[in-house]
């Protein structure tokens, strides 16, 4: 996931009219977004280093599930690339798009900045060490992602016309109920305002916005033809031009695009990955030292051992989104009838965007840039700022080839094209949610979708961009507590689709009264 906050010193807007408008509204929203990211992001010192709470709540609920579930992802990961590959999958199971383009489409909102950037910040901040700490709670996450989606698919509902709603909007109120009917409509109304916010403003206005400016950096920055009057204005309206043809065709245009995009984006910028380590390949022995050895004597990081393990924790929860409630939102939409078998597939999405895909850029930069990170770990040592993630990555990408930034251009390009695609979806249905489905309010979600896409490659506005992370983080909290109260329900859905696997029933249609999807 691409954290807001985390790159803002790229995103200014220039002078004039325009910046006049982001400080007024910036202004507005100061107040707002200190209260907010106070209460949701409230620290506790650890190692004499504040640490925001939300990221234990999100690292014990991987430690529960992967209890609770005796390590589901582990002993079933090649049974969840079976099922993502459609091993047991078959044409009239019930749904909009396969467990492959879910997988893909939830994918595409996690891989981003924060597997750029925030490696970087992570290797800077902790040390090589941090990067085993990232994988993990990378792999714990796979069995919080597990739980929620299998919950997603479980109590999702399907229109007469085949269109899917499911996740956290359908299995919150039930979780909930038993505190009452009002607390239960209230917390799953939070949770889609929630959603909502950060859809249009870090999903969305962000992403436009960082676009831009790597286009504009790669075609010559402020000597470039983009840097010209009127240029982000033109981009932000092709842009939103691009991601109305997808979106327009809904969750199934999305899942197609994405199955596409995210395979080759990720083999894109691991491959541009691989490419520095081989060059380097004399030097790969001893990263994976620094990384093991520093991962448990970090001396020289604030904090030691702790320090490192916390900043290792910190990164990797913000990058997945385990536990966010955002994945269950598309997964619910996947063709299956049986819910734990998408809680497979799920699971197999932090592993993808963390211990690959986040692994690939700690080696990168601790193989080719290591004096970019020592410098940093120093500066920060020393009161100084937290350098910039994507310049310690891209200096690591520069060492071998120095063309190679394009390539990371590119790749960041695609990252935030495919978020854009999937928060628009995630959006879509927080606003069904509250305002009802129809082709009205559809429509009229999709434009303002759009219309903030060209917002956000004009403007930038950093409060609201850091009011809306303070928000997503705030589903967590009201989803996981959700997630908790139905254990014994995806504990029961588990054990029944392994005893039919024993049996060899998979591909049979379960009895009619199963819950697979609750018509309306």
């Amino acid at each position: 996931m691409i954290s807001p906050s985390a790159s803002m010193s790229v995103l200014a807007a220039e002078g004039g009219a325009l910046s006049g408008i982001e400080d007024r509204i910036d202004s507005v929203f100061e107040p707002i977004t200190k209260v907010a990211t106070a209460v949701i992001f409230f620290p506790v010192n650890i190692a004499g280093e504040d640490r925001p709470v939300v990221v234990f709540w999100l690292v014990l609920a991987g430690i529960i599930f992967t209890a609770v579930f005796k390590g589901v992802q582990f002993r079933h990961f090649g049974l969840a690339v079976k099922i993502a590959r459609g091993k047991f999958s078959r044409k009239e199971d019930p749904g909009e798009i396969t467990h492959f383009q879910a997988l893909s489409s939830a994918v595409s909102g996690t891989v981003g900045l924060g597997n750029i950037a925030g490696v970087g910040v992570a290797v800077t901040v902790g040390g090589p060490g941090a990067t085993l700490w990232m994988i993990v709670a990378g792999l714990l996450g796979m069995a919080t992602k597990f739980a929620e989606c299998t919950l997603g698919v479980k109590y999702r509902e399907i229109d007469a016309d085949g269109t899917v709603n499911g996740g956290p909007f359908r299995y919150l109120p039930i979780a909930f109920a038993r505190l009452g009917r009002v607390p239960a409509k209230f917390l799953t109304g939070v949770f889609a305002v929630a959603i909502i916010l950060f859809g249009l403003a870090g999903g969305n206005m962000f992403q436009a916005n960082q676009t831009f400016a790597q286009a504009k950096n790669v075609t010559g920055g402020e000597d470039g033809f983009l840097a010209s009057d009127g240029a982000a204005l033109v981009f932000g309206l092709v842009l939103a031009g691009l991601v109305a043809a997808v979106i327009l065709g809904g969750v199934k245009s999305i899942g197609r695009v994405t199955s596409k995009l995210v395979p080759s984006m990720g083999l894109l910028y691991v491959g541009a990955c691989l490419v520095v380590i081989i060059a380097n390949a004399d030097k790969v022995l001893g990263a994976f030292g620094e990384i093991f050895g520093g991962a448990f004597s970090s001396s020289g990081v604030a904090g030691g051992f702790i320090g490192v393990l916390i900043v290792g924790f910190q990164r990797a929860a913000f990058s997945n989104e385990a536990g966010l409630g955002s994945s269950p939102i598309v997964h619910s939409a996947a063709k299956t009838r049986r819910p734990v078998s998408e809680g497979f597939v799920a699971s197999l999405e932090p592993f993808i965007d963390t211990v690959i895909v986040c692994t690939m850029t700690a080696l990168t930069i601790v193989i080719a840039a290591p004096q970019a990170w020592i410098d940093g770990q120093q500066t920060v040592a020393d009161g100084g700022p937290t350098p910039d993630g994507v310049v310690v990555t891209s200096g690591a990408f520069e060492s071998v080839v120095s063309w190679f930034p394009n390539v990371l251009a590119v790749a960041v390009t695609l990252f935030a094209f495919s978020t854009l695609l999937t928060w628009s979806y995630y959006g879509l249905k927080a606003w069904t949610t509250l305002f009802g489905r129809s082709a009205r309010t559809e429509a009229t979600y999709k434009i303002i979708f759009c219309v903030f896409t060209v917002i956000g490659a004009v403007l930038n506005f950093g409060q609201v961009l850091d009011f809306a992370d303070a928000m997503l983080f705030l589903c967590a909290f009201v989803n996981l507590a959700g997630v908790y109260l139905l254990l014994p329900v995806v504990r029961a859905e588990l054990r029944s689709y392994l005893a039919e696997r024993r049996a060899g029933t998979l591909m049979q249609a379960p009895p009619e009264e199963e819950p697979v999807g609750l018509r309306k």
